[in-house]
This record gives C-alpha cells, sequence and structure tokens, in this order.
C-alpha cells in the first residue's frame, strides 16, 4: 500500500513539472501555439503529451519530492526552461515575417498591412503568406516531431532543480535572432534584386522626362514584376527556409543537448 501510494504521489509530482514544462512550450511553438489554434486545443494537446512523456521525465524528477518553497521554485524553473524552447523555435519562424517584410517593401506593398497569425499582430500581406505557407510545411514534413523531440532532449540539457545558466540561454537567443534575419534577408534577395533594377529604372526616367508621374505609372508594373518573381521563386524560397529550419533545431539540439 506504501509502495503504491507512494508511486501515485511520484506521478502526480513528475505529472504536474512535466506539464508546467510541456505546457508552457505549447502555448509558444510554431503550428500548434499559433493565436489560429483556440486555447483549449492547446491545453488539451499540452495535456496529452505531458500525460504520455510523464513516465520516461519521471527518472528525471528529483526524489525525495521537495518542500513547499522548493517545489515552487522548480515550477518557476520548468516554466522558464519551456518558455526558452517555445521561444526558440517561434524565433526561427520569423525570418518568413522578416522575409515577407522585405519583400512586401521592395515591390510596393509595404503599406499593406495584414493580420499575421505567426506573429499575432499586423504584418506584411506577404509575410502573412509565407508564415502560413511555412507552418503548412511544418507538418507536411514531420518537423513538428523534432520540436518534441527536443521536449523530450530537454531533460538532458536542463535537468529538474538546476539552476540555469541565463549568460548561455541569452547568447542562444542571441544567436538565433541574427540567423533569423540572415535566412530572412537570402530568402527576399530575387525580389530585391528586382525591385532595385525597378527602383533605377524609375529614378533614371525620372530624371529624363520630369514631367511624367513615374510613380504613378511604374507601381502597377512594379507590383506585377513582384509577383510574377514570387511565384516562380516561392517554391524554392520556402524549401530554403525549411532545409534552415531543419538545421536550426538540429543545431539547437546539438548545442544544448
Amino acid at each position: 500500500m506504501s509502495e503504491l501510494q507512494s508511486f501515485i504521489t511520484q506521478g502526480v509530482f513528475a505529472f504536474m513539472l512535466t506539464f508546467v514544462r510541456v505546457g508552457t512550450a505549447m502555448m509558444i511553438l510554431p503550428g500548434l501555439g499559433d493565436t489560429l489554434v483556440p486555447q483549449q486545443v492547446r491545453l488539451y494537446i499540452a495535456l496529452g503529451f505531458a500525460f504520455v512523456l510523464f513516465p520516461v521525465t519521471q527518472a528525471y524528477m528529483p526524489n525525495p519530492l521537495p518542500g513547499s518553497v522548493l517545489l515552487f521554485l522548480l515550477i518557476i524553473f520548468e516554466f522558464i526552461t519551456g518558455m526558452f524552447i517555445g521561444t526558440v523555435a517561434r524565433i526561427m519562424m520569423s525570418a518568413l515575417d522578416v522575409a515577407g517584410m522585405i519583400m512586401s517593401m521592395m515591390v510596393g506593398l509595404g503599406n499593406a498591412q495584414l493580420f499575421n497569425p505567426l506573429m499575432s499582430s499586423q504584418g506584411s500581406l506577404l509575410g502573412a503568406f509565407l508564415s502560413i505557407a511555412g507552418v503548412a510545411l511544418l507538418f507536411v514534413t514531420n518537423l513538428h516531431h523534432l520540436m518534441l523531440l527536443g521536449l523530450l532532449e530537454s531533460y538532458h540539457a536542463f535537468p529538474v532543480g538546476q539552476l540555469l545558466q541565463a549568460q548561455s540561454m541569452a547568447e542562444m537567443i542571441g544567436q538565433v535572432v541574427a540567423s533569423s534575419f540572415r535566412i530572412g534577408i537570402q530568402m527576399s534577395i530575387p525580389l530585391i534584386i528586382i525591385g532595385t533594377v525597378m527602383y533605377i529604372g524609375m529614378g533614371v526616367l525620372a530624371r529624363i522626362m520630369p514631367q511624367i508621374q513615374v510613380f504613378m505609372l511604374a507601381l502597377p508594373l512594379q507590383i506585377l514584376i513582384g509577383f510574377i518573381t514570387l511565384a516562380v521563386t516561392a517554391a524554392a524560397m520556402l524549401l530554403f527556409w525549411l532545409q534552415e529550419f531543419e538545421n536550426g533545431l538540429v543545431f539547437f539540439l546539438e548545442q544544448s543537448f
């Protein structure tokens, strides 16, 4: 009877801490944590995944059970760890929004704002399109399994009860932000080249014929050429981002775990 009571007590303790880490990450992870996914659905997914995971993570839990103060600290540490993992994945997804914003500015759609479910705020038209396409590719290619694997393997890098290394976490966030901007710029290079050529041509035409309203005439052509270029290069852009996202997740797992 005492063994059964001990098992139940340890199991509830392991499930609670596992749910804190997994649930926090689930609320931020791309795809699963987007604002278009209802909060109840995210909660049920987190509960189900934590229920499946806690028999495995129970081996990483401190034994015997800590006191009230230590338990409160453990919950805070688990919350921070889950938020860190989810934030890293979310920042890597933001490369799509960066690329969309740059491309929108280059084709004359910088003022066309639309709600971006990835960023949960107003964003560029092309950024919202790329974000939705990127999330669809994540699930089609099963890359969300790699994110869920990272949650399980995080117990090796961030053991329960160990003090968090704030400096290492801040450096990792900085590297991911820099990589996200680099990927966004690389994705938008075709439209940057097309837009630059268009602006140079409009500037030359304005100097040659000042009486012509160059921007009024060239803006529709600029948007048309931009959409044609995007239609031709969109598949290559998304495949490039998908490869970089996978490499980033693998690098994060290797560096952390």
